[in-house]
């Protein structure tokens, strides 16, 4: 068991945990749902208790299942939903206020007031970001302005900010105040070059920095688990953002190699060496994970992917299991003409225009529940396909082949209609859980399962599915601006 990394997987509708040996097998698997809560159009909260008490009921369960103890575990690693931020009280260890999500466009006027300071330039320059709702900042500026007299406690040093590892972290240890550098570059705080806090950013938005966790590399030492949650103490020692650990699971760590994760939302990232990207095309710079030295990558995050799904079932009701939705698409030849652009939560890269909403169009009285549910099937490939445009105008390079995770991609006619309308082959790796296996690597390599990336990439690769491109140029291209024109109706300038 010398070799066996437990990986707390900690999302945004549920919480996982998986026990992985040195070879990357799932020796035991948990996973808990969580409420998301919806106080208002367009809010999105998580109640912090909930987070934690059912990551740590996952984490116990697939302990059990894996039959491994605690004490057998060379590491814990920990990847998480970014941008979700929480604020509590450092002596009680109670949250002032619910989690605010990253969906969550409750703070679209904060953001608006620091664009309207003329702020825009500044914070793309030292964190990589544009100004939105999306990323931590404003949630923290939010929290203190909402709650009473939490600024005055912030400055006192009563009180902890943190991302949703910082929040695990702190729980598991007892009150270990630890981030790593890829949820940190996710804040709208975090100065990407200088690889610290921004003093000034700080300053601009009236966040003390008394609040803020220290920052770690993604591989290295958070700490130990106290005894009472697993059974033992076990070190931590891998943290990563999801999108940032999937990408080091999928084995992207060259310049060039980029994995789409297909989840609640949709996430690309294009690895780009050890120097920090700036976009020119609406794509963000962000810290990659690394075991050794600091990298980066451009990222395109699509907001609403799998939750258009869950919409189908949950608001629709056209139908009851989102496994359903393949044979239904597969079952028309086409949308006849419909195209639906889910901009409930507005839209991320490249347009970052918070005031879309969402459009299904080009509707005829021919129009049935297959050709809707095709729609929102191809749209998560369509939004992919903006993102990889993006990444290819801003490299100068087209992507050879393109990786894919995430639940959604199990599903093999959207991985099908990706390729086709991408033109480039897509990969899907037989064991989809490379979001926990990255934090796995990371956990492990800083606990010396493995002695770097390259060997961890090497004792875990995976068998692949390989999509390849069928659809004709000409149809691709027609398909295109079909989905160019629908979204163009959405914008909040139309």
């Amino acid at each position: 068991m010398a070799g066996t990394i437990l990986a707390l997987d900690q999302g945004t509708t549920s919480s996982r945990a998986i026990v992985f040996d040195d070879r990357g097998a799932v020796l035991g698997f948990a996973q808990h749902e969580y409420p998301q809560h919806f106080p208002q159009p367009g809010w999105v909260e998580h109640d912090p208790r909930e987070i934690w008490e059912s990551q740590l009921l996952a984490a116990r369960e697939a302990l059990a299942r894996s039959g491994v103890r605690a004490d057998q575990l060379a590491a814990v690693g920990i990847t998480n939903q970014r941008e979700t931020a929480l604020v509590w009280d450092r002596a009680t260890g109670e949250p002032i206020y619910p989690a605010i999500v990253w969906q969550s466009r409750q703070t679209a006027e904060v953001c608006a007031d620091w664009r309207a300071r003329g702020l825009s330039e500044r914070v793309a320059a030292a964190t990589g970001l544009v100004i939105d709702a999306y990323f931590s900042a404003s949630k923290v500026r939010w929290i203190l302005d909402a709650v009473p007299d939490a600024q005055e406690r912030a400055e006192r040093g009563e009180l902890a900010v943190g991302t949703v590892d910082t929040w695990l972290i702190w729980r598991l240890t007892g009150g270990a105040h630890l981030t790593d550098e890829t949820n940190a570059s996710r804040t709208m705080l975090y100065d990407i070059h200088a690889r610290g806090w921004s003093s000034a950013l700080l300053d601009e938005f009236g966040i003390p920095a008394a609040l803020l966790p220290e920052v770690l590399p993604s591989s290295a030492d958070f700490g130990a688990t106290l005894p009472e949650h697993l059974g033992a103490a076990v070190s931590i020692r891998g943290v990563a953002g999801d999108q940032q650990a999937a990408l080091f699971g999928q084995g992207c760590v060259a310049p060039g190699d980029a994995k789409n994760t297909y989840g609640t939302g949709c996430f690309l990232l294009a690895h780009t060496g050890p120097s920090a990207p700036r976009s020119e095309h609406g794509l963000l710079g962000t810290v990659a994970a690394s075991a050794d030295g600091p990298c980066f990558a451009l990222e395109g995050s699509v907001f609403v992917a799998g939750a258009a799904v869950q919409w189908l079932r949950d608001g629709l009701g056209l139908i009851a299991t989102a496994e359903e939705t393949e044979a239904l698409a597969r079952s028309v030849p086409d949308t006849g003409g419909a195209y639906l652009v889910p901009a409930f939560a507005g839209l991320g890269a490249p347009y970052w225009d918070e005031g879309a909403r969402g459009a299904l169009v080009g509707l005829t009285r021919g129009t049935e529940r297959a050709h809707v549910v095709r729609a929102t099937i191809e749209a998560i490939a369509y939004q992919s396909r903006d993102l990889v445009e993006c990444v290819q105008a801003d490299t100068g390079r087209p992507l050879a082949a393109l990786r894919v995770d995430g639940g959604a991609s199990r599903n093999a006619f959207l991985m099908q209609f990706q390729a086709d309308i991408l033109g480039i082959p897509v990969h899907r790796p037989k064991n989809l859980e490379v979001t926990a296996l990255g934090a796995a690597g990371l956990a492990g390599i800083g606990a010396g399962v493995w002695a770097d990336a390259r060997e961890f990439a090497e004792a875990t690769s995976a068998d692949l599915d390989v999509f390849e491109p069928q659809m004709p140029e000409a149809q691709r291209s027609e398909r295109v601006e079909g989905w160019r024109a629908a979204v163009a109706r959405t914008r909040s300038s139309f």
